[in-house]
């Protein structure tokens, strides 16, 4: 049996949200968004640990929201770093004890399902790294200068979502060497893109949305009402 553990980067300030809390804490309804999102994994049944990584001014917050989490998998908060990158550097160096596969989801995706982890991380087991996105349907252009340079062929473009799965030793491997180059990536899968391991693609969710905006506040919270 596949053993996992979550790895959950919830360090960012939201400055974005133009809120007075980082997004991660403010509450739909009566639950913190990052309880909604941890509870996805702590419930899981073959999770072995999930790892949190939080703003240093927020550590007893965080703990304190994730006491109420309820059974399931054990969630371990620790600092998070100036990066999304760090955050995950982090918290991996935290996992407690071996696991063949390394779950990583942003904090700030609630509205994900158990069927959408099973297909990462059933990918991820099969071909070593996994991510979900969707294709595309917007036309895309490249803009220099404020002049289109090129228009691009949306066939071929994905917008990546998480949660993303990898072997553990591989996502390891990953961002020891971004840190030896120097190198800084917008998600896991980049990295390890850089060792020139292939990562598999499943289908994501319309609905799983990064809540950046205030406007992606307001549809989680209608969302939530339903």
């Amino acid at each position: 049996m596949t053993s996992l553990a979550a790895v959950i980067p919830a360090g960012g300030a939201g400055a974005r949200l133009g809120a007075r809390m980082p997004k991660q804490f403010l509450r739909i309804g009566r639950t913190p968004i990052l309880a909604m999102t941890v509870r996805h994994f702590t419930r899981h049944p073959s999770m072995a640990a999930v790892v949190v990584a939080a703003p240093a001014a927020h550590l007893a917050l965080t703990r304190r929201i994730l006491a109420r989490t309820g059974r399931g998998a054990p969630a371990t908060v620790v600092v998070g770093g100036p990066t999304r990158q760090d955050s995950v550097w982090l918290a991996l160096l935290a996992l407690p004890g071996p696991v063949d596969v390394v779950v990583v989801h942003d904090g700030v995706r609630p509205l994900i399902t158990r069927r959408l982890v099973d297909d990462v991380v059933r990918a991820a087991v099969e071909s070593g790294a996994a991510i979900c996105a969707l294709p595309i349907a917007e036309t895309v252009k490249r803009v220099r200068g404020g002049f289109v340079e090129a228009t691009l062929d949306r066939s071929e473009l994905w917008a990546v979502q998480t949660p993303q799965a990898f072997r553990a030793d591989l996502l390891r491997e990953a961002h020891e060497k971004a840190r030896r180059d120097g190198v800084g990536g917008t998600d896991d899968a980049m990295l390890v893109e850089r060792l020139g391991h292939p990562v598999r693609v499943v289908a994501g969710l319309p609905g799983n949305v990064k809540i950046t905006t205030p406007e992606d506040l307001r549809r989680l919270r209608r969302v939530s009402r339903r």
